[in-house]
């Protein structure tokens, strides 16, 4: 069964079940529930680990079960009704034993939220990084230019992430201002630890002048994360869609 999902991502650690931590994570209360619905042991595969405090409009799972008796058109319905209220599944169908929520996807896209606001709003506070300085959004769309295609991004993957390649290909980011929020959209065929957070952390130094577009070539053939800007914080983050 495949399942797109929702969820407000505040009071999580992230979506990946992690023991010795206090806050719930998002794929152990899937587990969780599925399991009583099932009347069996449930284990979920996710297209994407999200982190502690990101969200997502468009996360996709899957799972399998040979005790499964909710018709696939009330599997939503059924999930819903025991799901607490700050994740919601979207839709569900159901797919062959070859298909991985993460093996499978051709490519994802993330949004990040920054509030431009003198005054973060209590209602997106929860939802964008407050960031008011003045930014030169010429220079930063020069930088994206150098980001996009498939490059090494070790430079801009966080410390701890046990991967057997750091080559990616970003195939478009886009830089949309739109009521006081400046939201960067990032749709590739993956992203490494904290890649999104860090490549807009070095934009956002491209926009205040104290990183040069022209840099950015030069960060990536370091493959050196101290050569990268700062990890902006992950309450701004969004996977937005999986593309299958």
């Amino acid at each position: 069964m495949k399942v797109i999902l929702a969820y407000d991502g505040t009071n999580y650690h992230g979506f990946q079940i992690q023991k010795g931590k206090r806050l719930p994570t998002i794929q152990g209360v899937l587990q969780r529930e599925l399991s009583h619905l099932a009347k069996e042991t449930i284990t979920v595969t996710t297209a994407g680990r999200t982190d502690s405090g990101v969200h997502a409009r468009g996360q996709v799972f899957n799972f399998f079960t040979g005790n499964w008796q909710i018709p696939v058109d009330r599997v939503i319905y059924a999930l819903n009704s025991v799901l607490p209220p700050d994740i919601r599944a979207l839709s569900a169908e159901e797919v062959d034993l070859g298909f991985h929520a993460r093996y499978s996807a051709l490519a994802k896209t993330y949004c990040y939220y920054i509030s431009r606001d003198q005054i973060v709003s209590p209602f997106t506070r929860l939802y964008s990084y407050q960031y008011n300085y003045p930014l030169d959004l010429d220079d930063m769309r020069q930088a994206v230019l150098h980001i996009t295609g498939e490059h090494d991004f070790k430079s801009f993957m966080a410390s701890g992430s046990l991967v057997k390649s750091t080559i990616r290909t970003i195939y478009q980011i886009d830089l949309i201002e739109k009521d006081k929020m400046l939201i960067f959209t990032f749709r590739g065929n993956g992203f490494l630890y904290h890649m999104v957070r860090i490549i807009t952390g070095t934009l956002l130094q491209v926009g205040t002048g104290k990183i040069h577009y022209s840099e950015i070539e030069t960060i990536l053939k370091k493959c050196d994360r101290k050569s990268a800007g700062a990890t902006v914080p992950a309450l701004g983050l969004f996977l937005e869609r999986v593309e299958y």
